[in-house]
């Protein structure tokens, strides 16, 4: 204990990041930087021209057409009508429910906490600069309220992030999973800061200003968020019940007075497994001191998403741009040749006559007023020869009109050729006619999300990452028993969900809990795909294209529900609620628990229907007449064995008589044959 205490004194934790924030200050300082300027170069009014060149053309025209925000913003609308979406994949389908849960729960944060502002700052910033980045936060729902303690994951953006997020040098995943260390830099006024925290940056320590990063200006002074992973191990106990059940705790929790209450329901320890456990310790530190011990945040994993643009490493230097760096070259050549040309046509293209002047003496306010009045002629002076005599003299000379020079009109088409290369062009995609097949379509489509593909690859690395500490998160934030949340579905309607709920087990009778994060193991995938109103569209589209190749009523009723239901407009709200229901109440939906809730309340308390009970009477009158029926049948079966029963008895006695009476005629019939033979022998 007195070791976790010595490691994480202020003093010496102060120092520790110091030290460590200079080495990473030292080797990614330039990268950074680069970074920043090309943010502005894409985004600030002049900012093409800073730098040498500026002084260059201090006092010449320094004009701006700025192809690369144009890239830029189609890039950044690309990804914005392909939304990058998070899933929680279960491992076992026991957890299928669950998974919806943490789905539902995880989009709701994003609509609370306004988290596309997040997703939007970062990727803007990676696709411009090459680096940008957002954060996850717990918070108290109710800040202003001293009784609930139920708390809310919010998802933020986080502005100049290659100028404000450093992670340790020993992280080399793209998405940080295995970074130790991270700074987060916030720049506040001294007033503020003062205010703030009530310090006094004069009084800080001389070798602070003499560190990689100056933490303190004559304008403004530096936070840092300083976040550390600590790593430390325990044992999972294994115990085993009276009846064979088993049940499994951590010994750092046992040695809290857990062990002795197992030990007394009768719980036996029967094994010991040694395990790893990860803490997030965060401070708030400046350049002087640490100003706050956080002590120990919410889940397991450092909560900054990093957004890359294009990133490598190289001297083993984690190196990142965005879509303008290697147009800058070419942009700039570009300023340069459309601010020569404009300086070459701002001069008057007449040629303009040379006199001396004694030839313009007395006219030189008609001389001067000529391109506003335009006068039928000009007058001048003639010159007096050598005898006094006034000859006619034509000017001295001509001036020349500017003229473009050849070299550059050829390196005006070279530099849009390799500005079209470099930044993409969508002149494709705007020739695009009625009359084009959709093959072709679809052809150009994909020849232009191209460009934008490793931007959106990225972001989507970025959103799993953030799907994964949403979770970790959940885990330690979403613990309280019977808490009602609000989940939105995947169609983005809403409905409310209770954690930690208890139901009987309808196979074992055992109480279990519904909604229980602790068992929230899952795999994170991530989905792109077009924006939901994009999908939505493509939907009604699919739908009406079925009803036109089927004759089903039944089909047609569901197919018609479904495309107005899914029908984007103002003031549809109501319509598409409506035939929600109707898809419930035909069943070709599956219902929410509250839907369910509603629907069973609907059917306890719904008026009998006349019709319907005058066909159950009718039905009940059928099935009597029927059972009736059945009885008659049943007596006359009987009736019928009985009789037949008495007809082979009488038949029985009859064939005894009969045979009776043969045999007696038989030996009639002997008796007077053999009379007729007697004599017939004698003879």
């Amino acid at each position: 204990m007195m070791s976790d205490m010595s490691k994480n004194d202020p003093v010496k934790v102060h120092a520790e990041a110091l030290g460590e924030f200079d080495r990473i200050q030292e080797v990614l300082r330039n990268e950074r930087l680069q970074c920043l300027q090309d943010r502005r170069f894409c985004s600030i009014p002049g900012a093409q021209w800073e730098g040498p060149l500026s002084e260059q053309y201090e006092n010449r025209p320094r004009f701006e057409v700025n192809k690369t925000q144009l890239a830029v913003m189609r890039i950044i609308n690309d990804y914005r009508s392909n939304r990058i979406t998070v899933e929680y994949v279960p491992r076992e389908k026991e957890y299928e429910n669950l998974a919806e849960t943490c789905n539902g729960l995880f989009r709701a944060t994003e609509v609370d906490s306004s988290a596309e502002e997040a997703y939007d700052n970062a990727f803007e910033e990676a696709v411009t600069g090459g680096f940008g980045a957002l954060r996850l936060r717990n918070e108290y729902e109710d800040e202003y309220s001293g009784e609930s303690d139920e708390q809310r994951i919010c998802i933020e953006p986080i502005y100049d992030a290659d100028s404000s997020v450093y992670f340790d040098l020993n992280a080399k995943r793209q998405d940080k999973a295995d970074a130790k260390r991270c700074f987060v830099i916030t720049a506040l006024t001294r007033e503020d800061y003062e205010a703030e925290w009530g310090d006094d940056p004069t009084t800080w320590p001389k070798e602070i200003t003499r560190t990689q990063f100056d933490w303190q200006t004559p304008d403004v002074v530096y936070v840092a968020e300083y976040y550390r992973v600590e790593e430390t191990t325990d044992y999972m106990v294994t115990f085993e019940g009276l009846t064979g059940d088993e049940e499994k705790e951590l010994l750092s929790v046992l040695k809290e007075g857990k062990m002795e209450e197992m030990e007394a329901l009768g719980y036996k320890e029967v094994k010991r497994k040694k395990i790893k456990q990860k803490k997030v310790h965060k401070w708030i530190m400046s350049g002087g001191k640490v100003l706050e011990d956080c002590g120990y945040i919410a889940g397991r994993c450092i909560p900054i998403v990093p957004v890359y643009g294009k990133r490598w490493f190289v001297d083993n230097v984690e190196r990142c741009m965005g879509h303008v760096r290697l147009a800058k070259d070419m942009q700039r050549l570009k300023n340069m040749q459309l601010s020569k040309l404009a300086e070459i046509s701002a001069l008057s293209s007449m040629e303009k006559p040379i006199f001396m002047p004694e030839q313009v003496a007395g006219h030189q306010v008609m001389w001067a007023e000529d391109n506003l009045k335009n006068y039928p002629y000009l007058l001048v002076n003639g010159i007096t020869d050598a005898q006094g005599a006034v000859q006619p003299a034509p000017p001295i000379a001509y001036t020349k009109a500017p003229q473009v020079p050849p070299a550059m009109a050829a390196l005006l088409g070279v530099t849009d050729i390799d500005m079209q290369q470099l930044l993409g062009s969508q002149g494709n995609g705007d020739k695009m006619v009625s009359h084009v097949t959709s093959k072709a379509v679809d052809l150009v489509m994909q020849r232009l999300d191209m460009q934008s593909y490793i931007y959106v690859s990225n972001m989507a690395k970025a959103i799993k990452r953030v799907g994964e500490i949403w979770l970790s998160m959940a885990k330690d934030v979403f613990v309280e028993d019977k808490r009602k949340m609000k989940v939105v579905t995947a169609n983005g309607e809403q409905d409310e969900i209770e954690l930690m709920a208890p139901v009987i087990n309808p196979e074992s009778g055992e109480l279990e809990y519904d909604n229980d994060l602790s068992e929230a193991e899952f795999d994170v995938a991530v989905d792109v795909g077009p924006s939901s109103t994009t999908k939505k569209q493509a939907t009604v589209q699919a739908l009406l294209s079925m009803m036109a190749v089927t004759q089903d009523p039944e089909t047609m009723n569901v197919l018609s529900s479904m495309a107005m239901m899914n029908m984007e407009g103002e003031g549809l709200g109501d319509v598409r609620t409506y035939f929600r229901k109707k898809l419930l109440k035909m069943g070709a939906v599956k219902p929410t628990e509250q839907e369910a809730q509603e629907l069973l309340a609907e059917a306890q308390n719904a008026q009998p229907d006349v019709q319907a009970q005058y066909f159950a009477v009718e039905a009940q009158r059928a099935n009597a007449l029927a059972t009736k029926a059945q009885a008659d049948t049943v007596l006359t079966l009987a009736r019928a064995e009985e009789t037949r029963a008495k007809t082979e008895e009488t038949i029985a006695k009859a064939g005894q008589i009969d045979q009776d009476k043969a045999m007696k005629l038989a030996d009639r019939i002997e008796n007077d044959v053999q009379k007729l033979v007697e004599p017939l022998q004698t003879f």
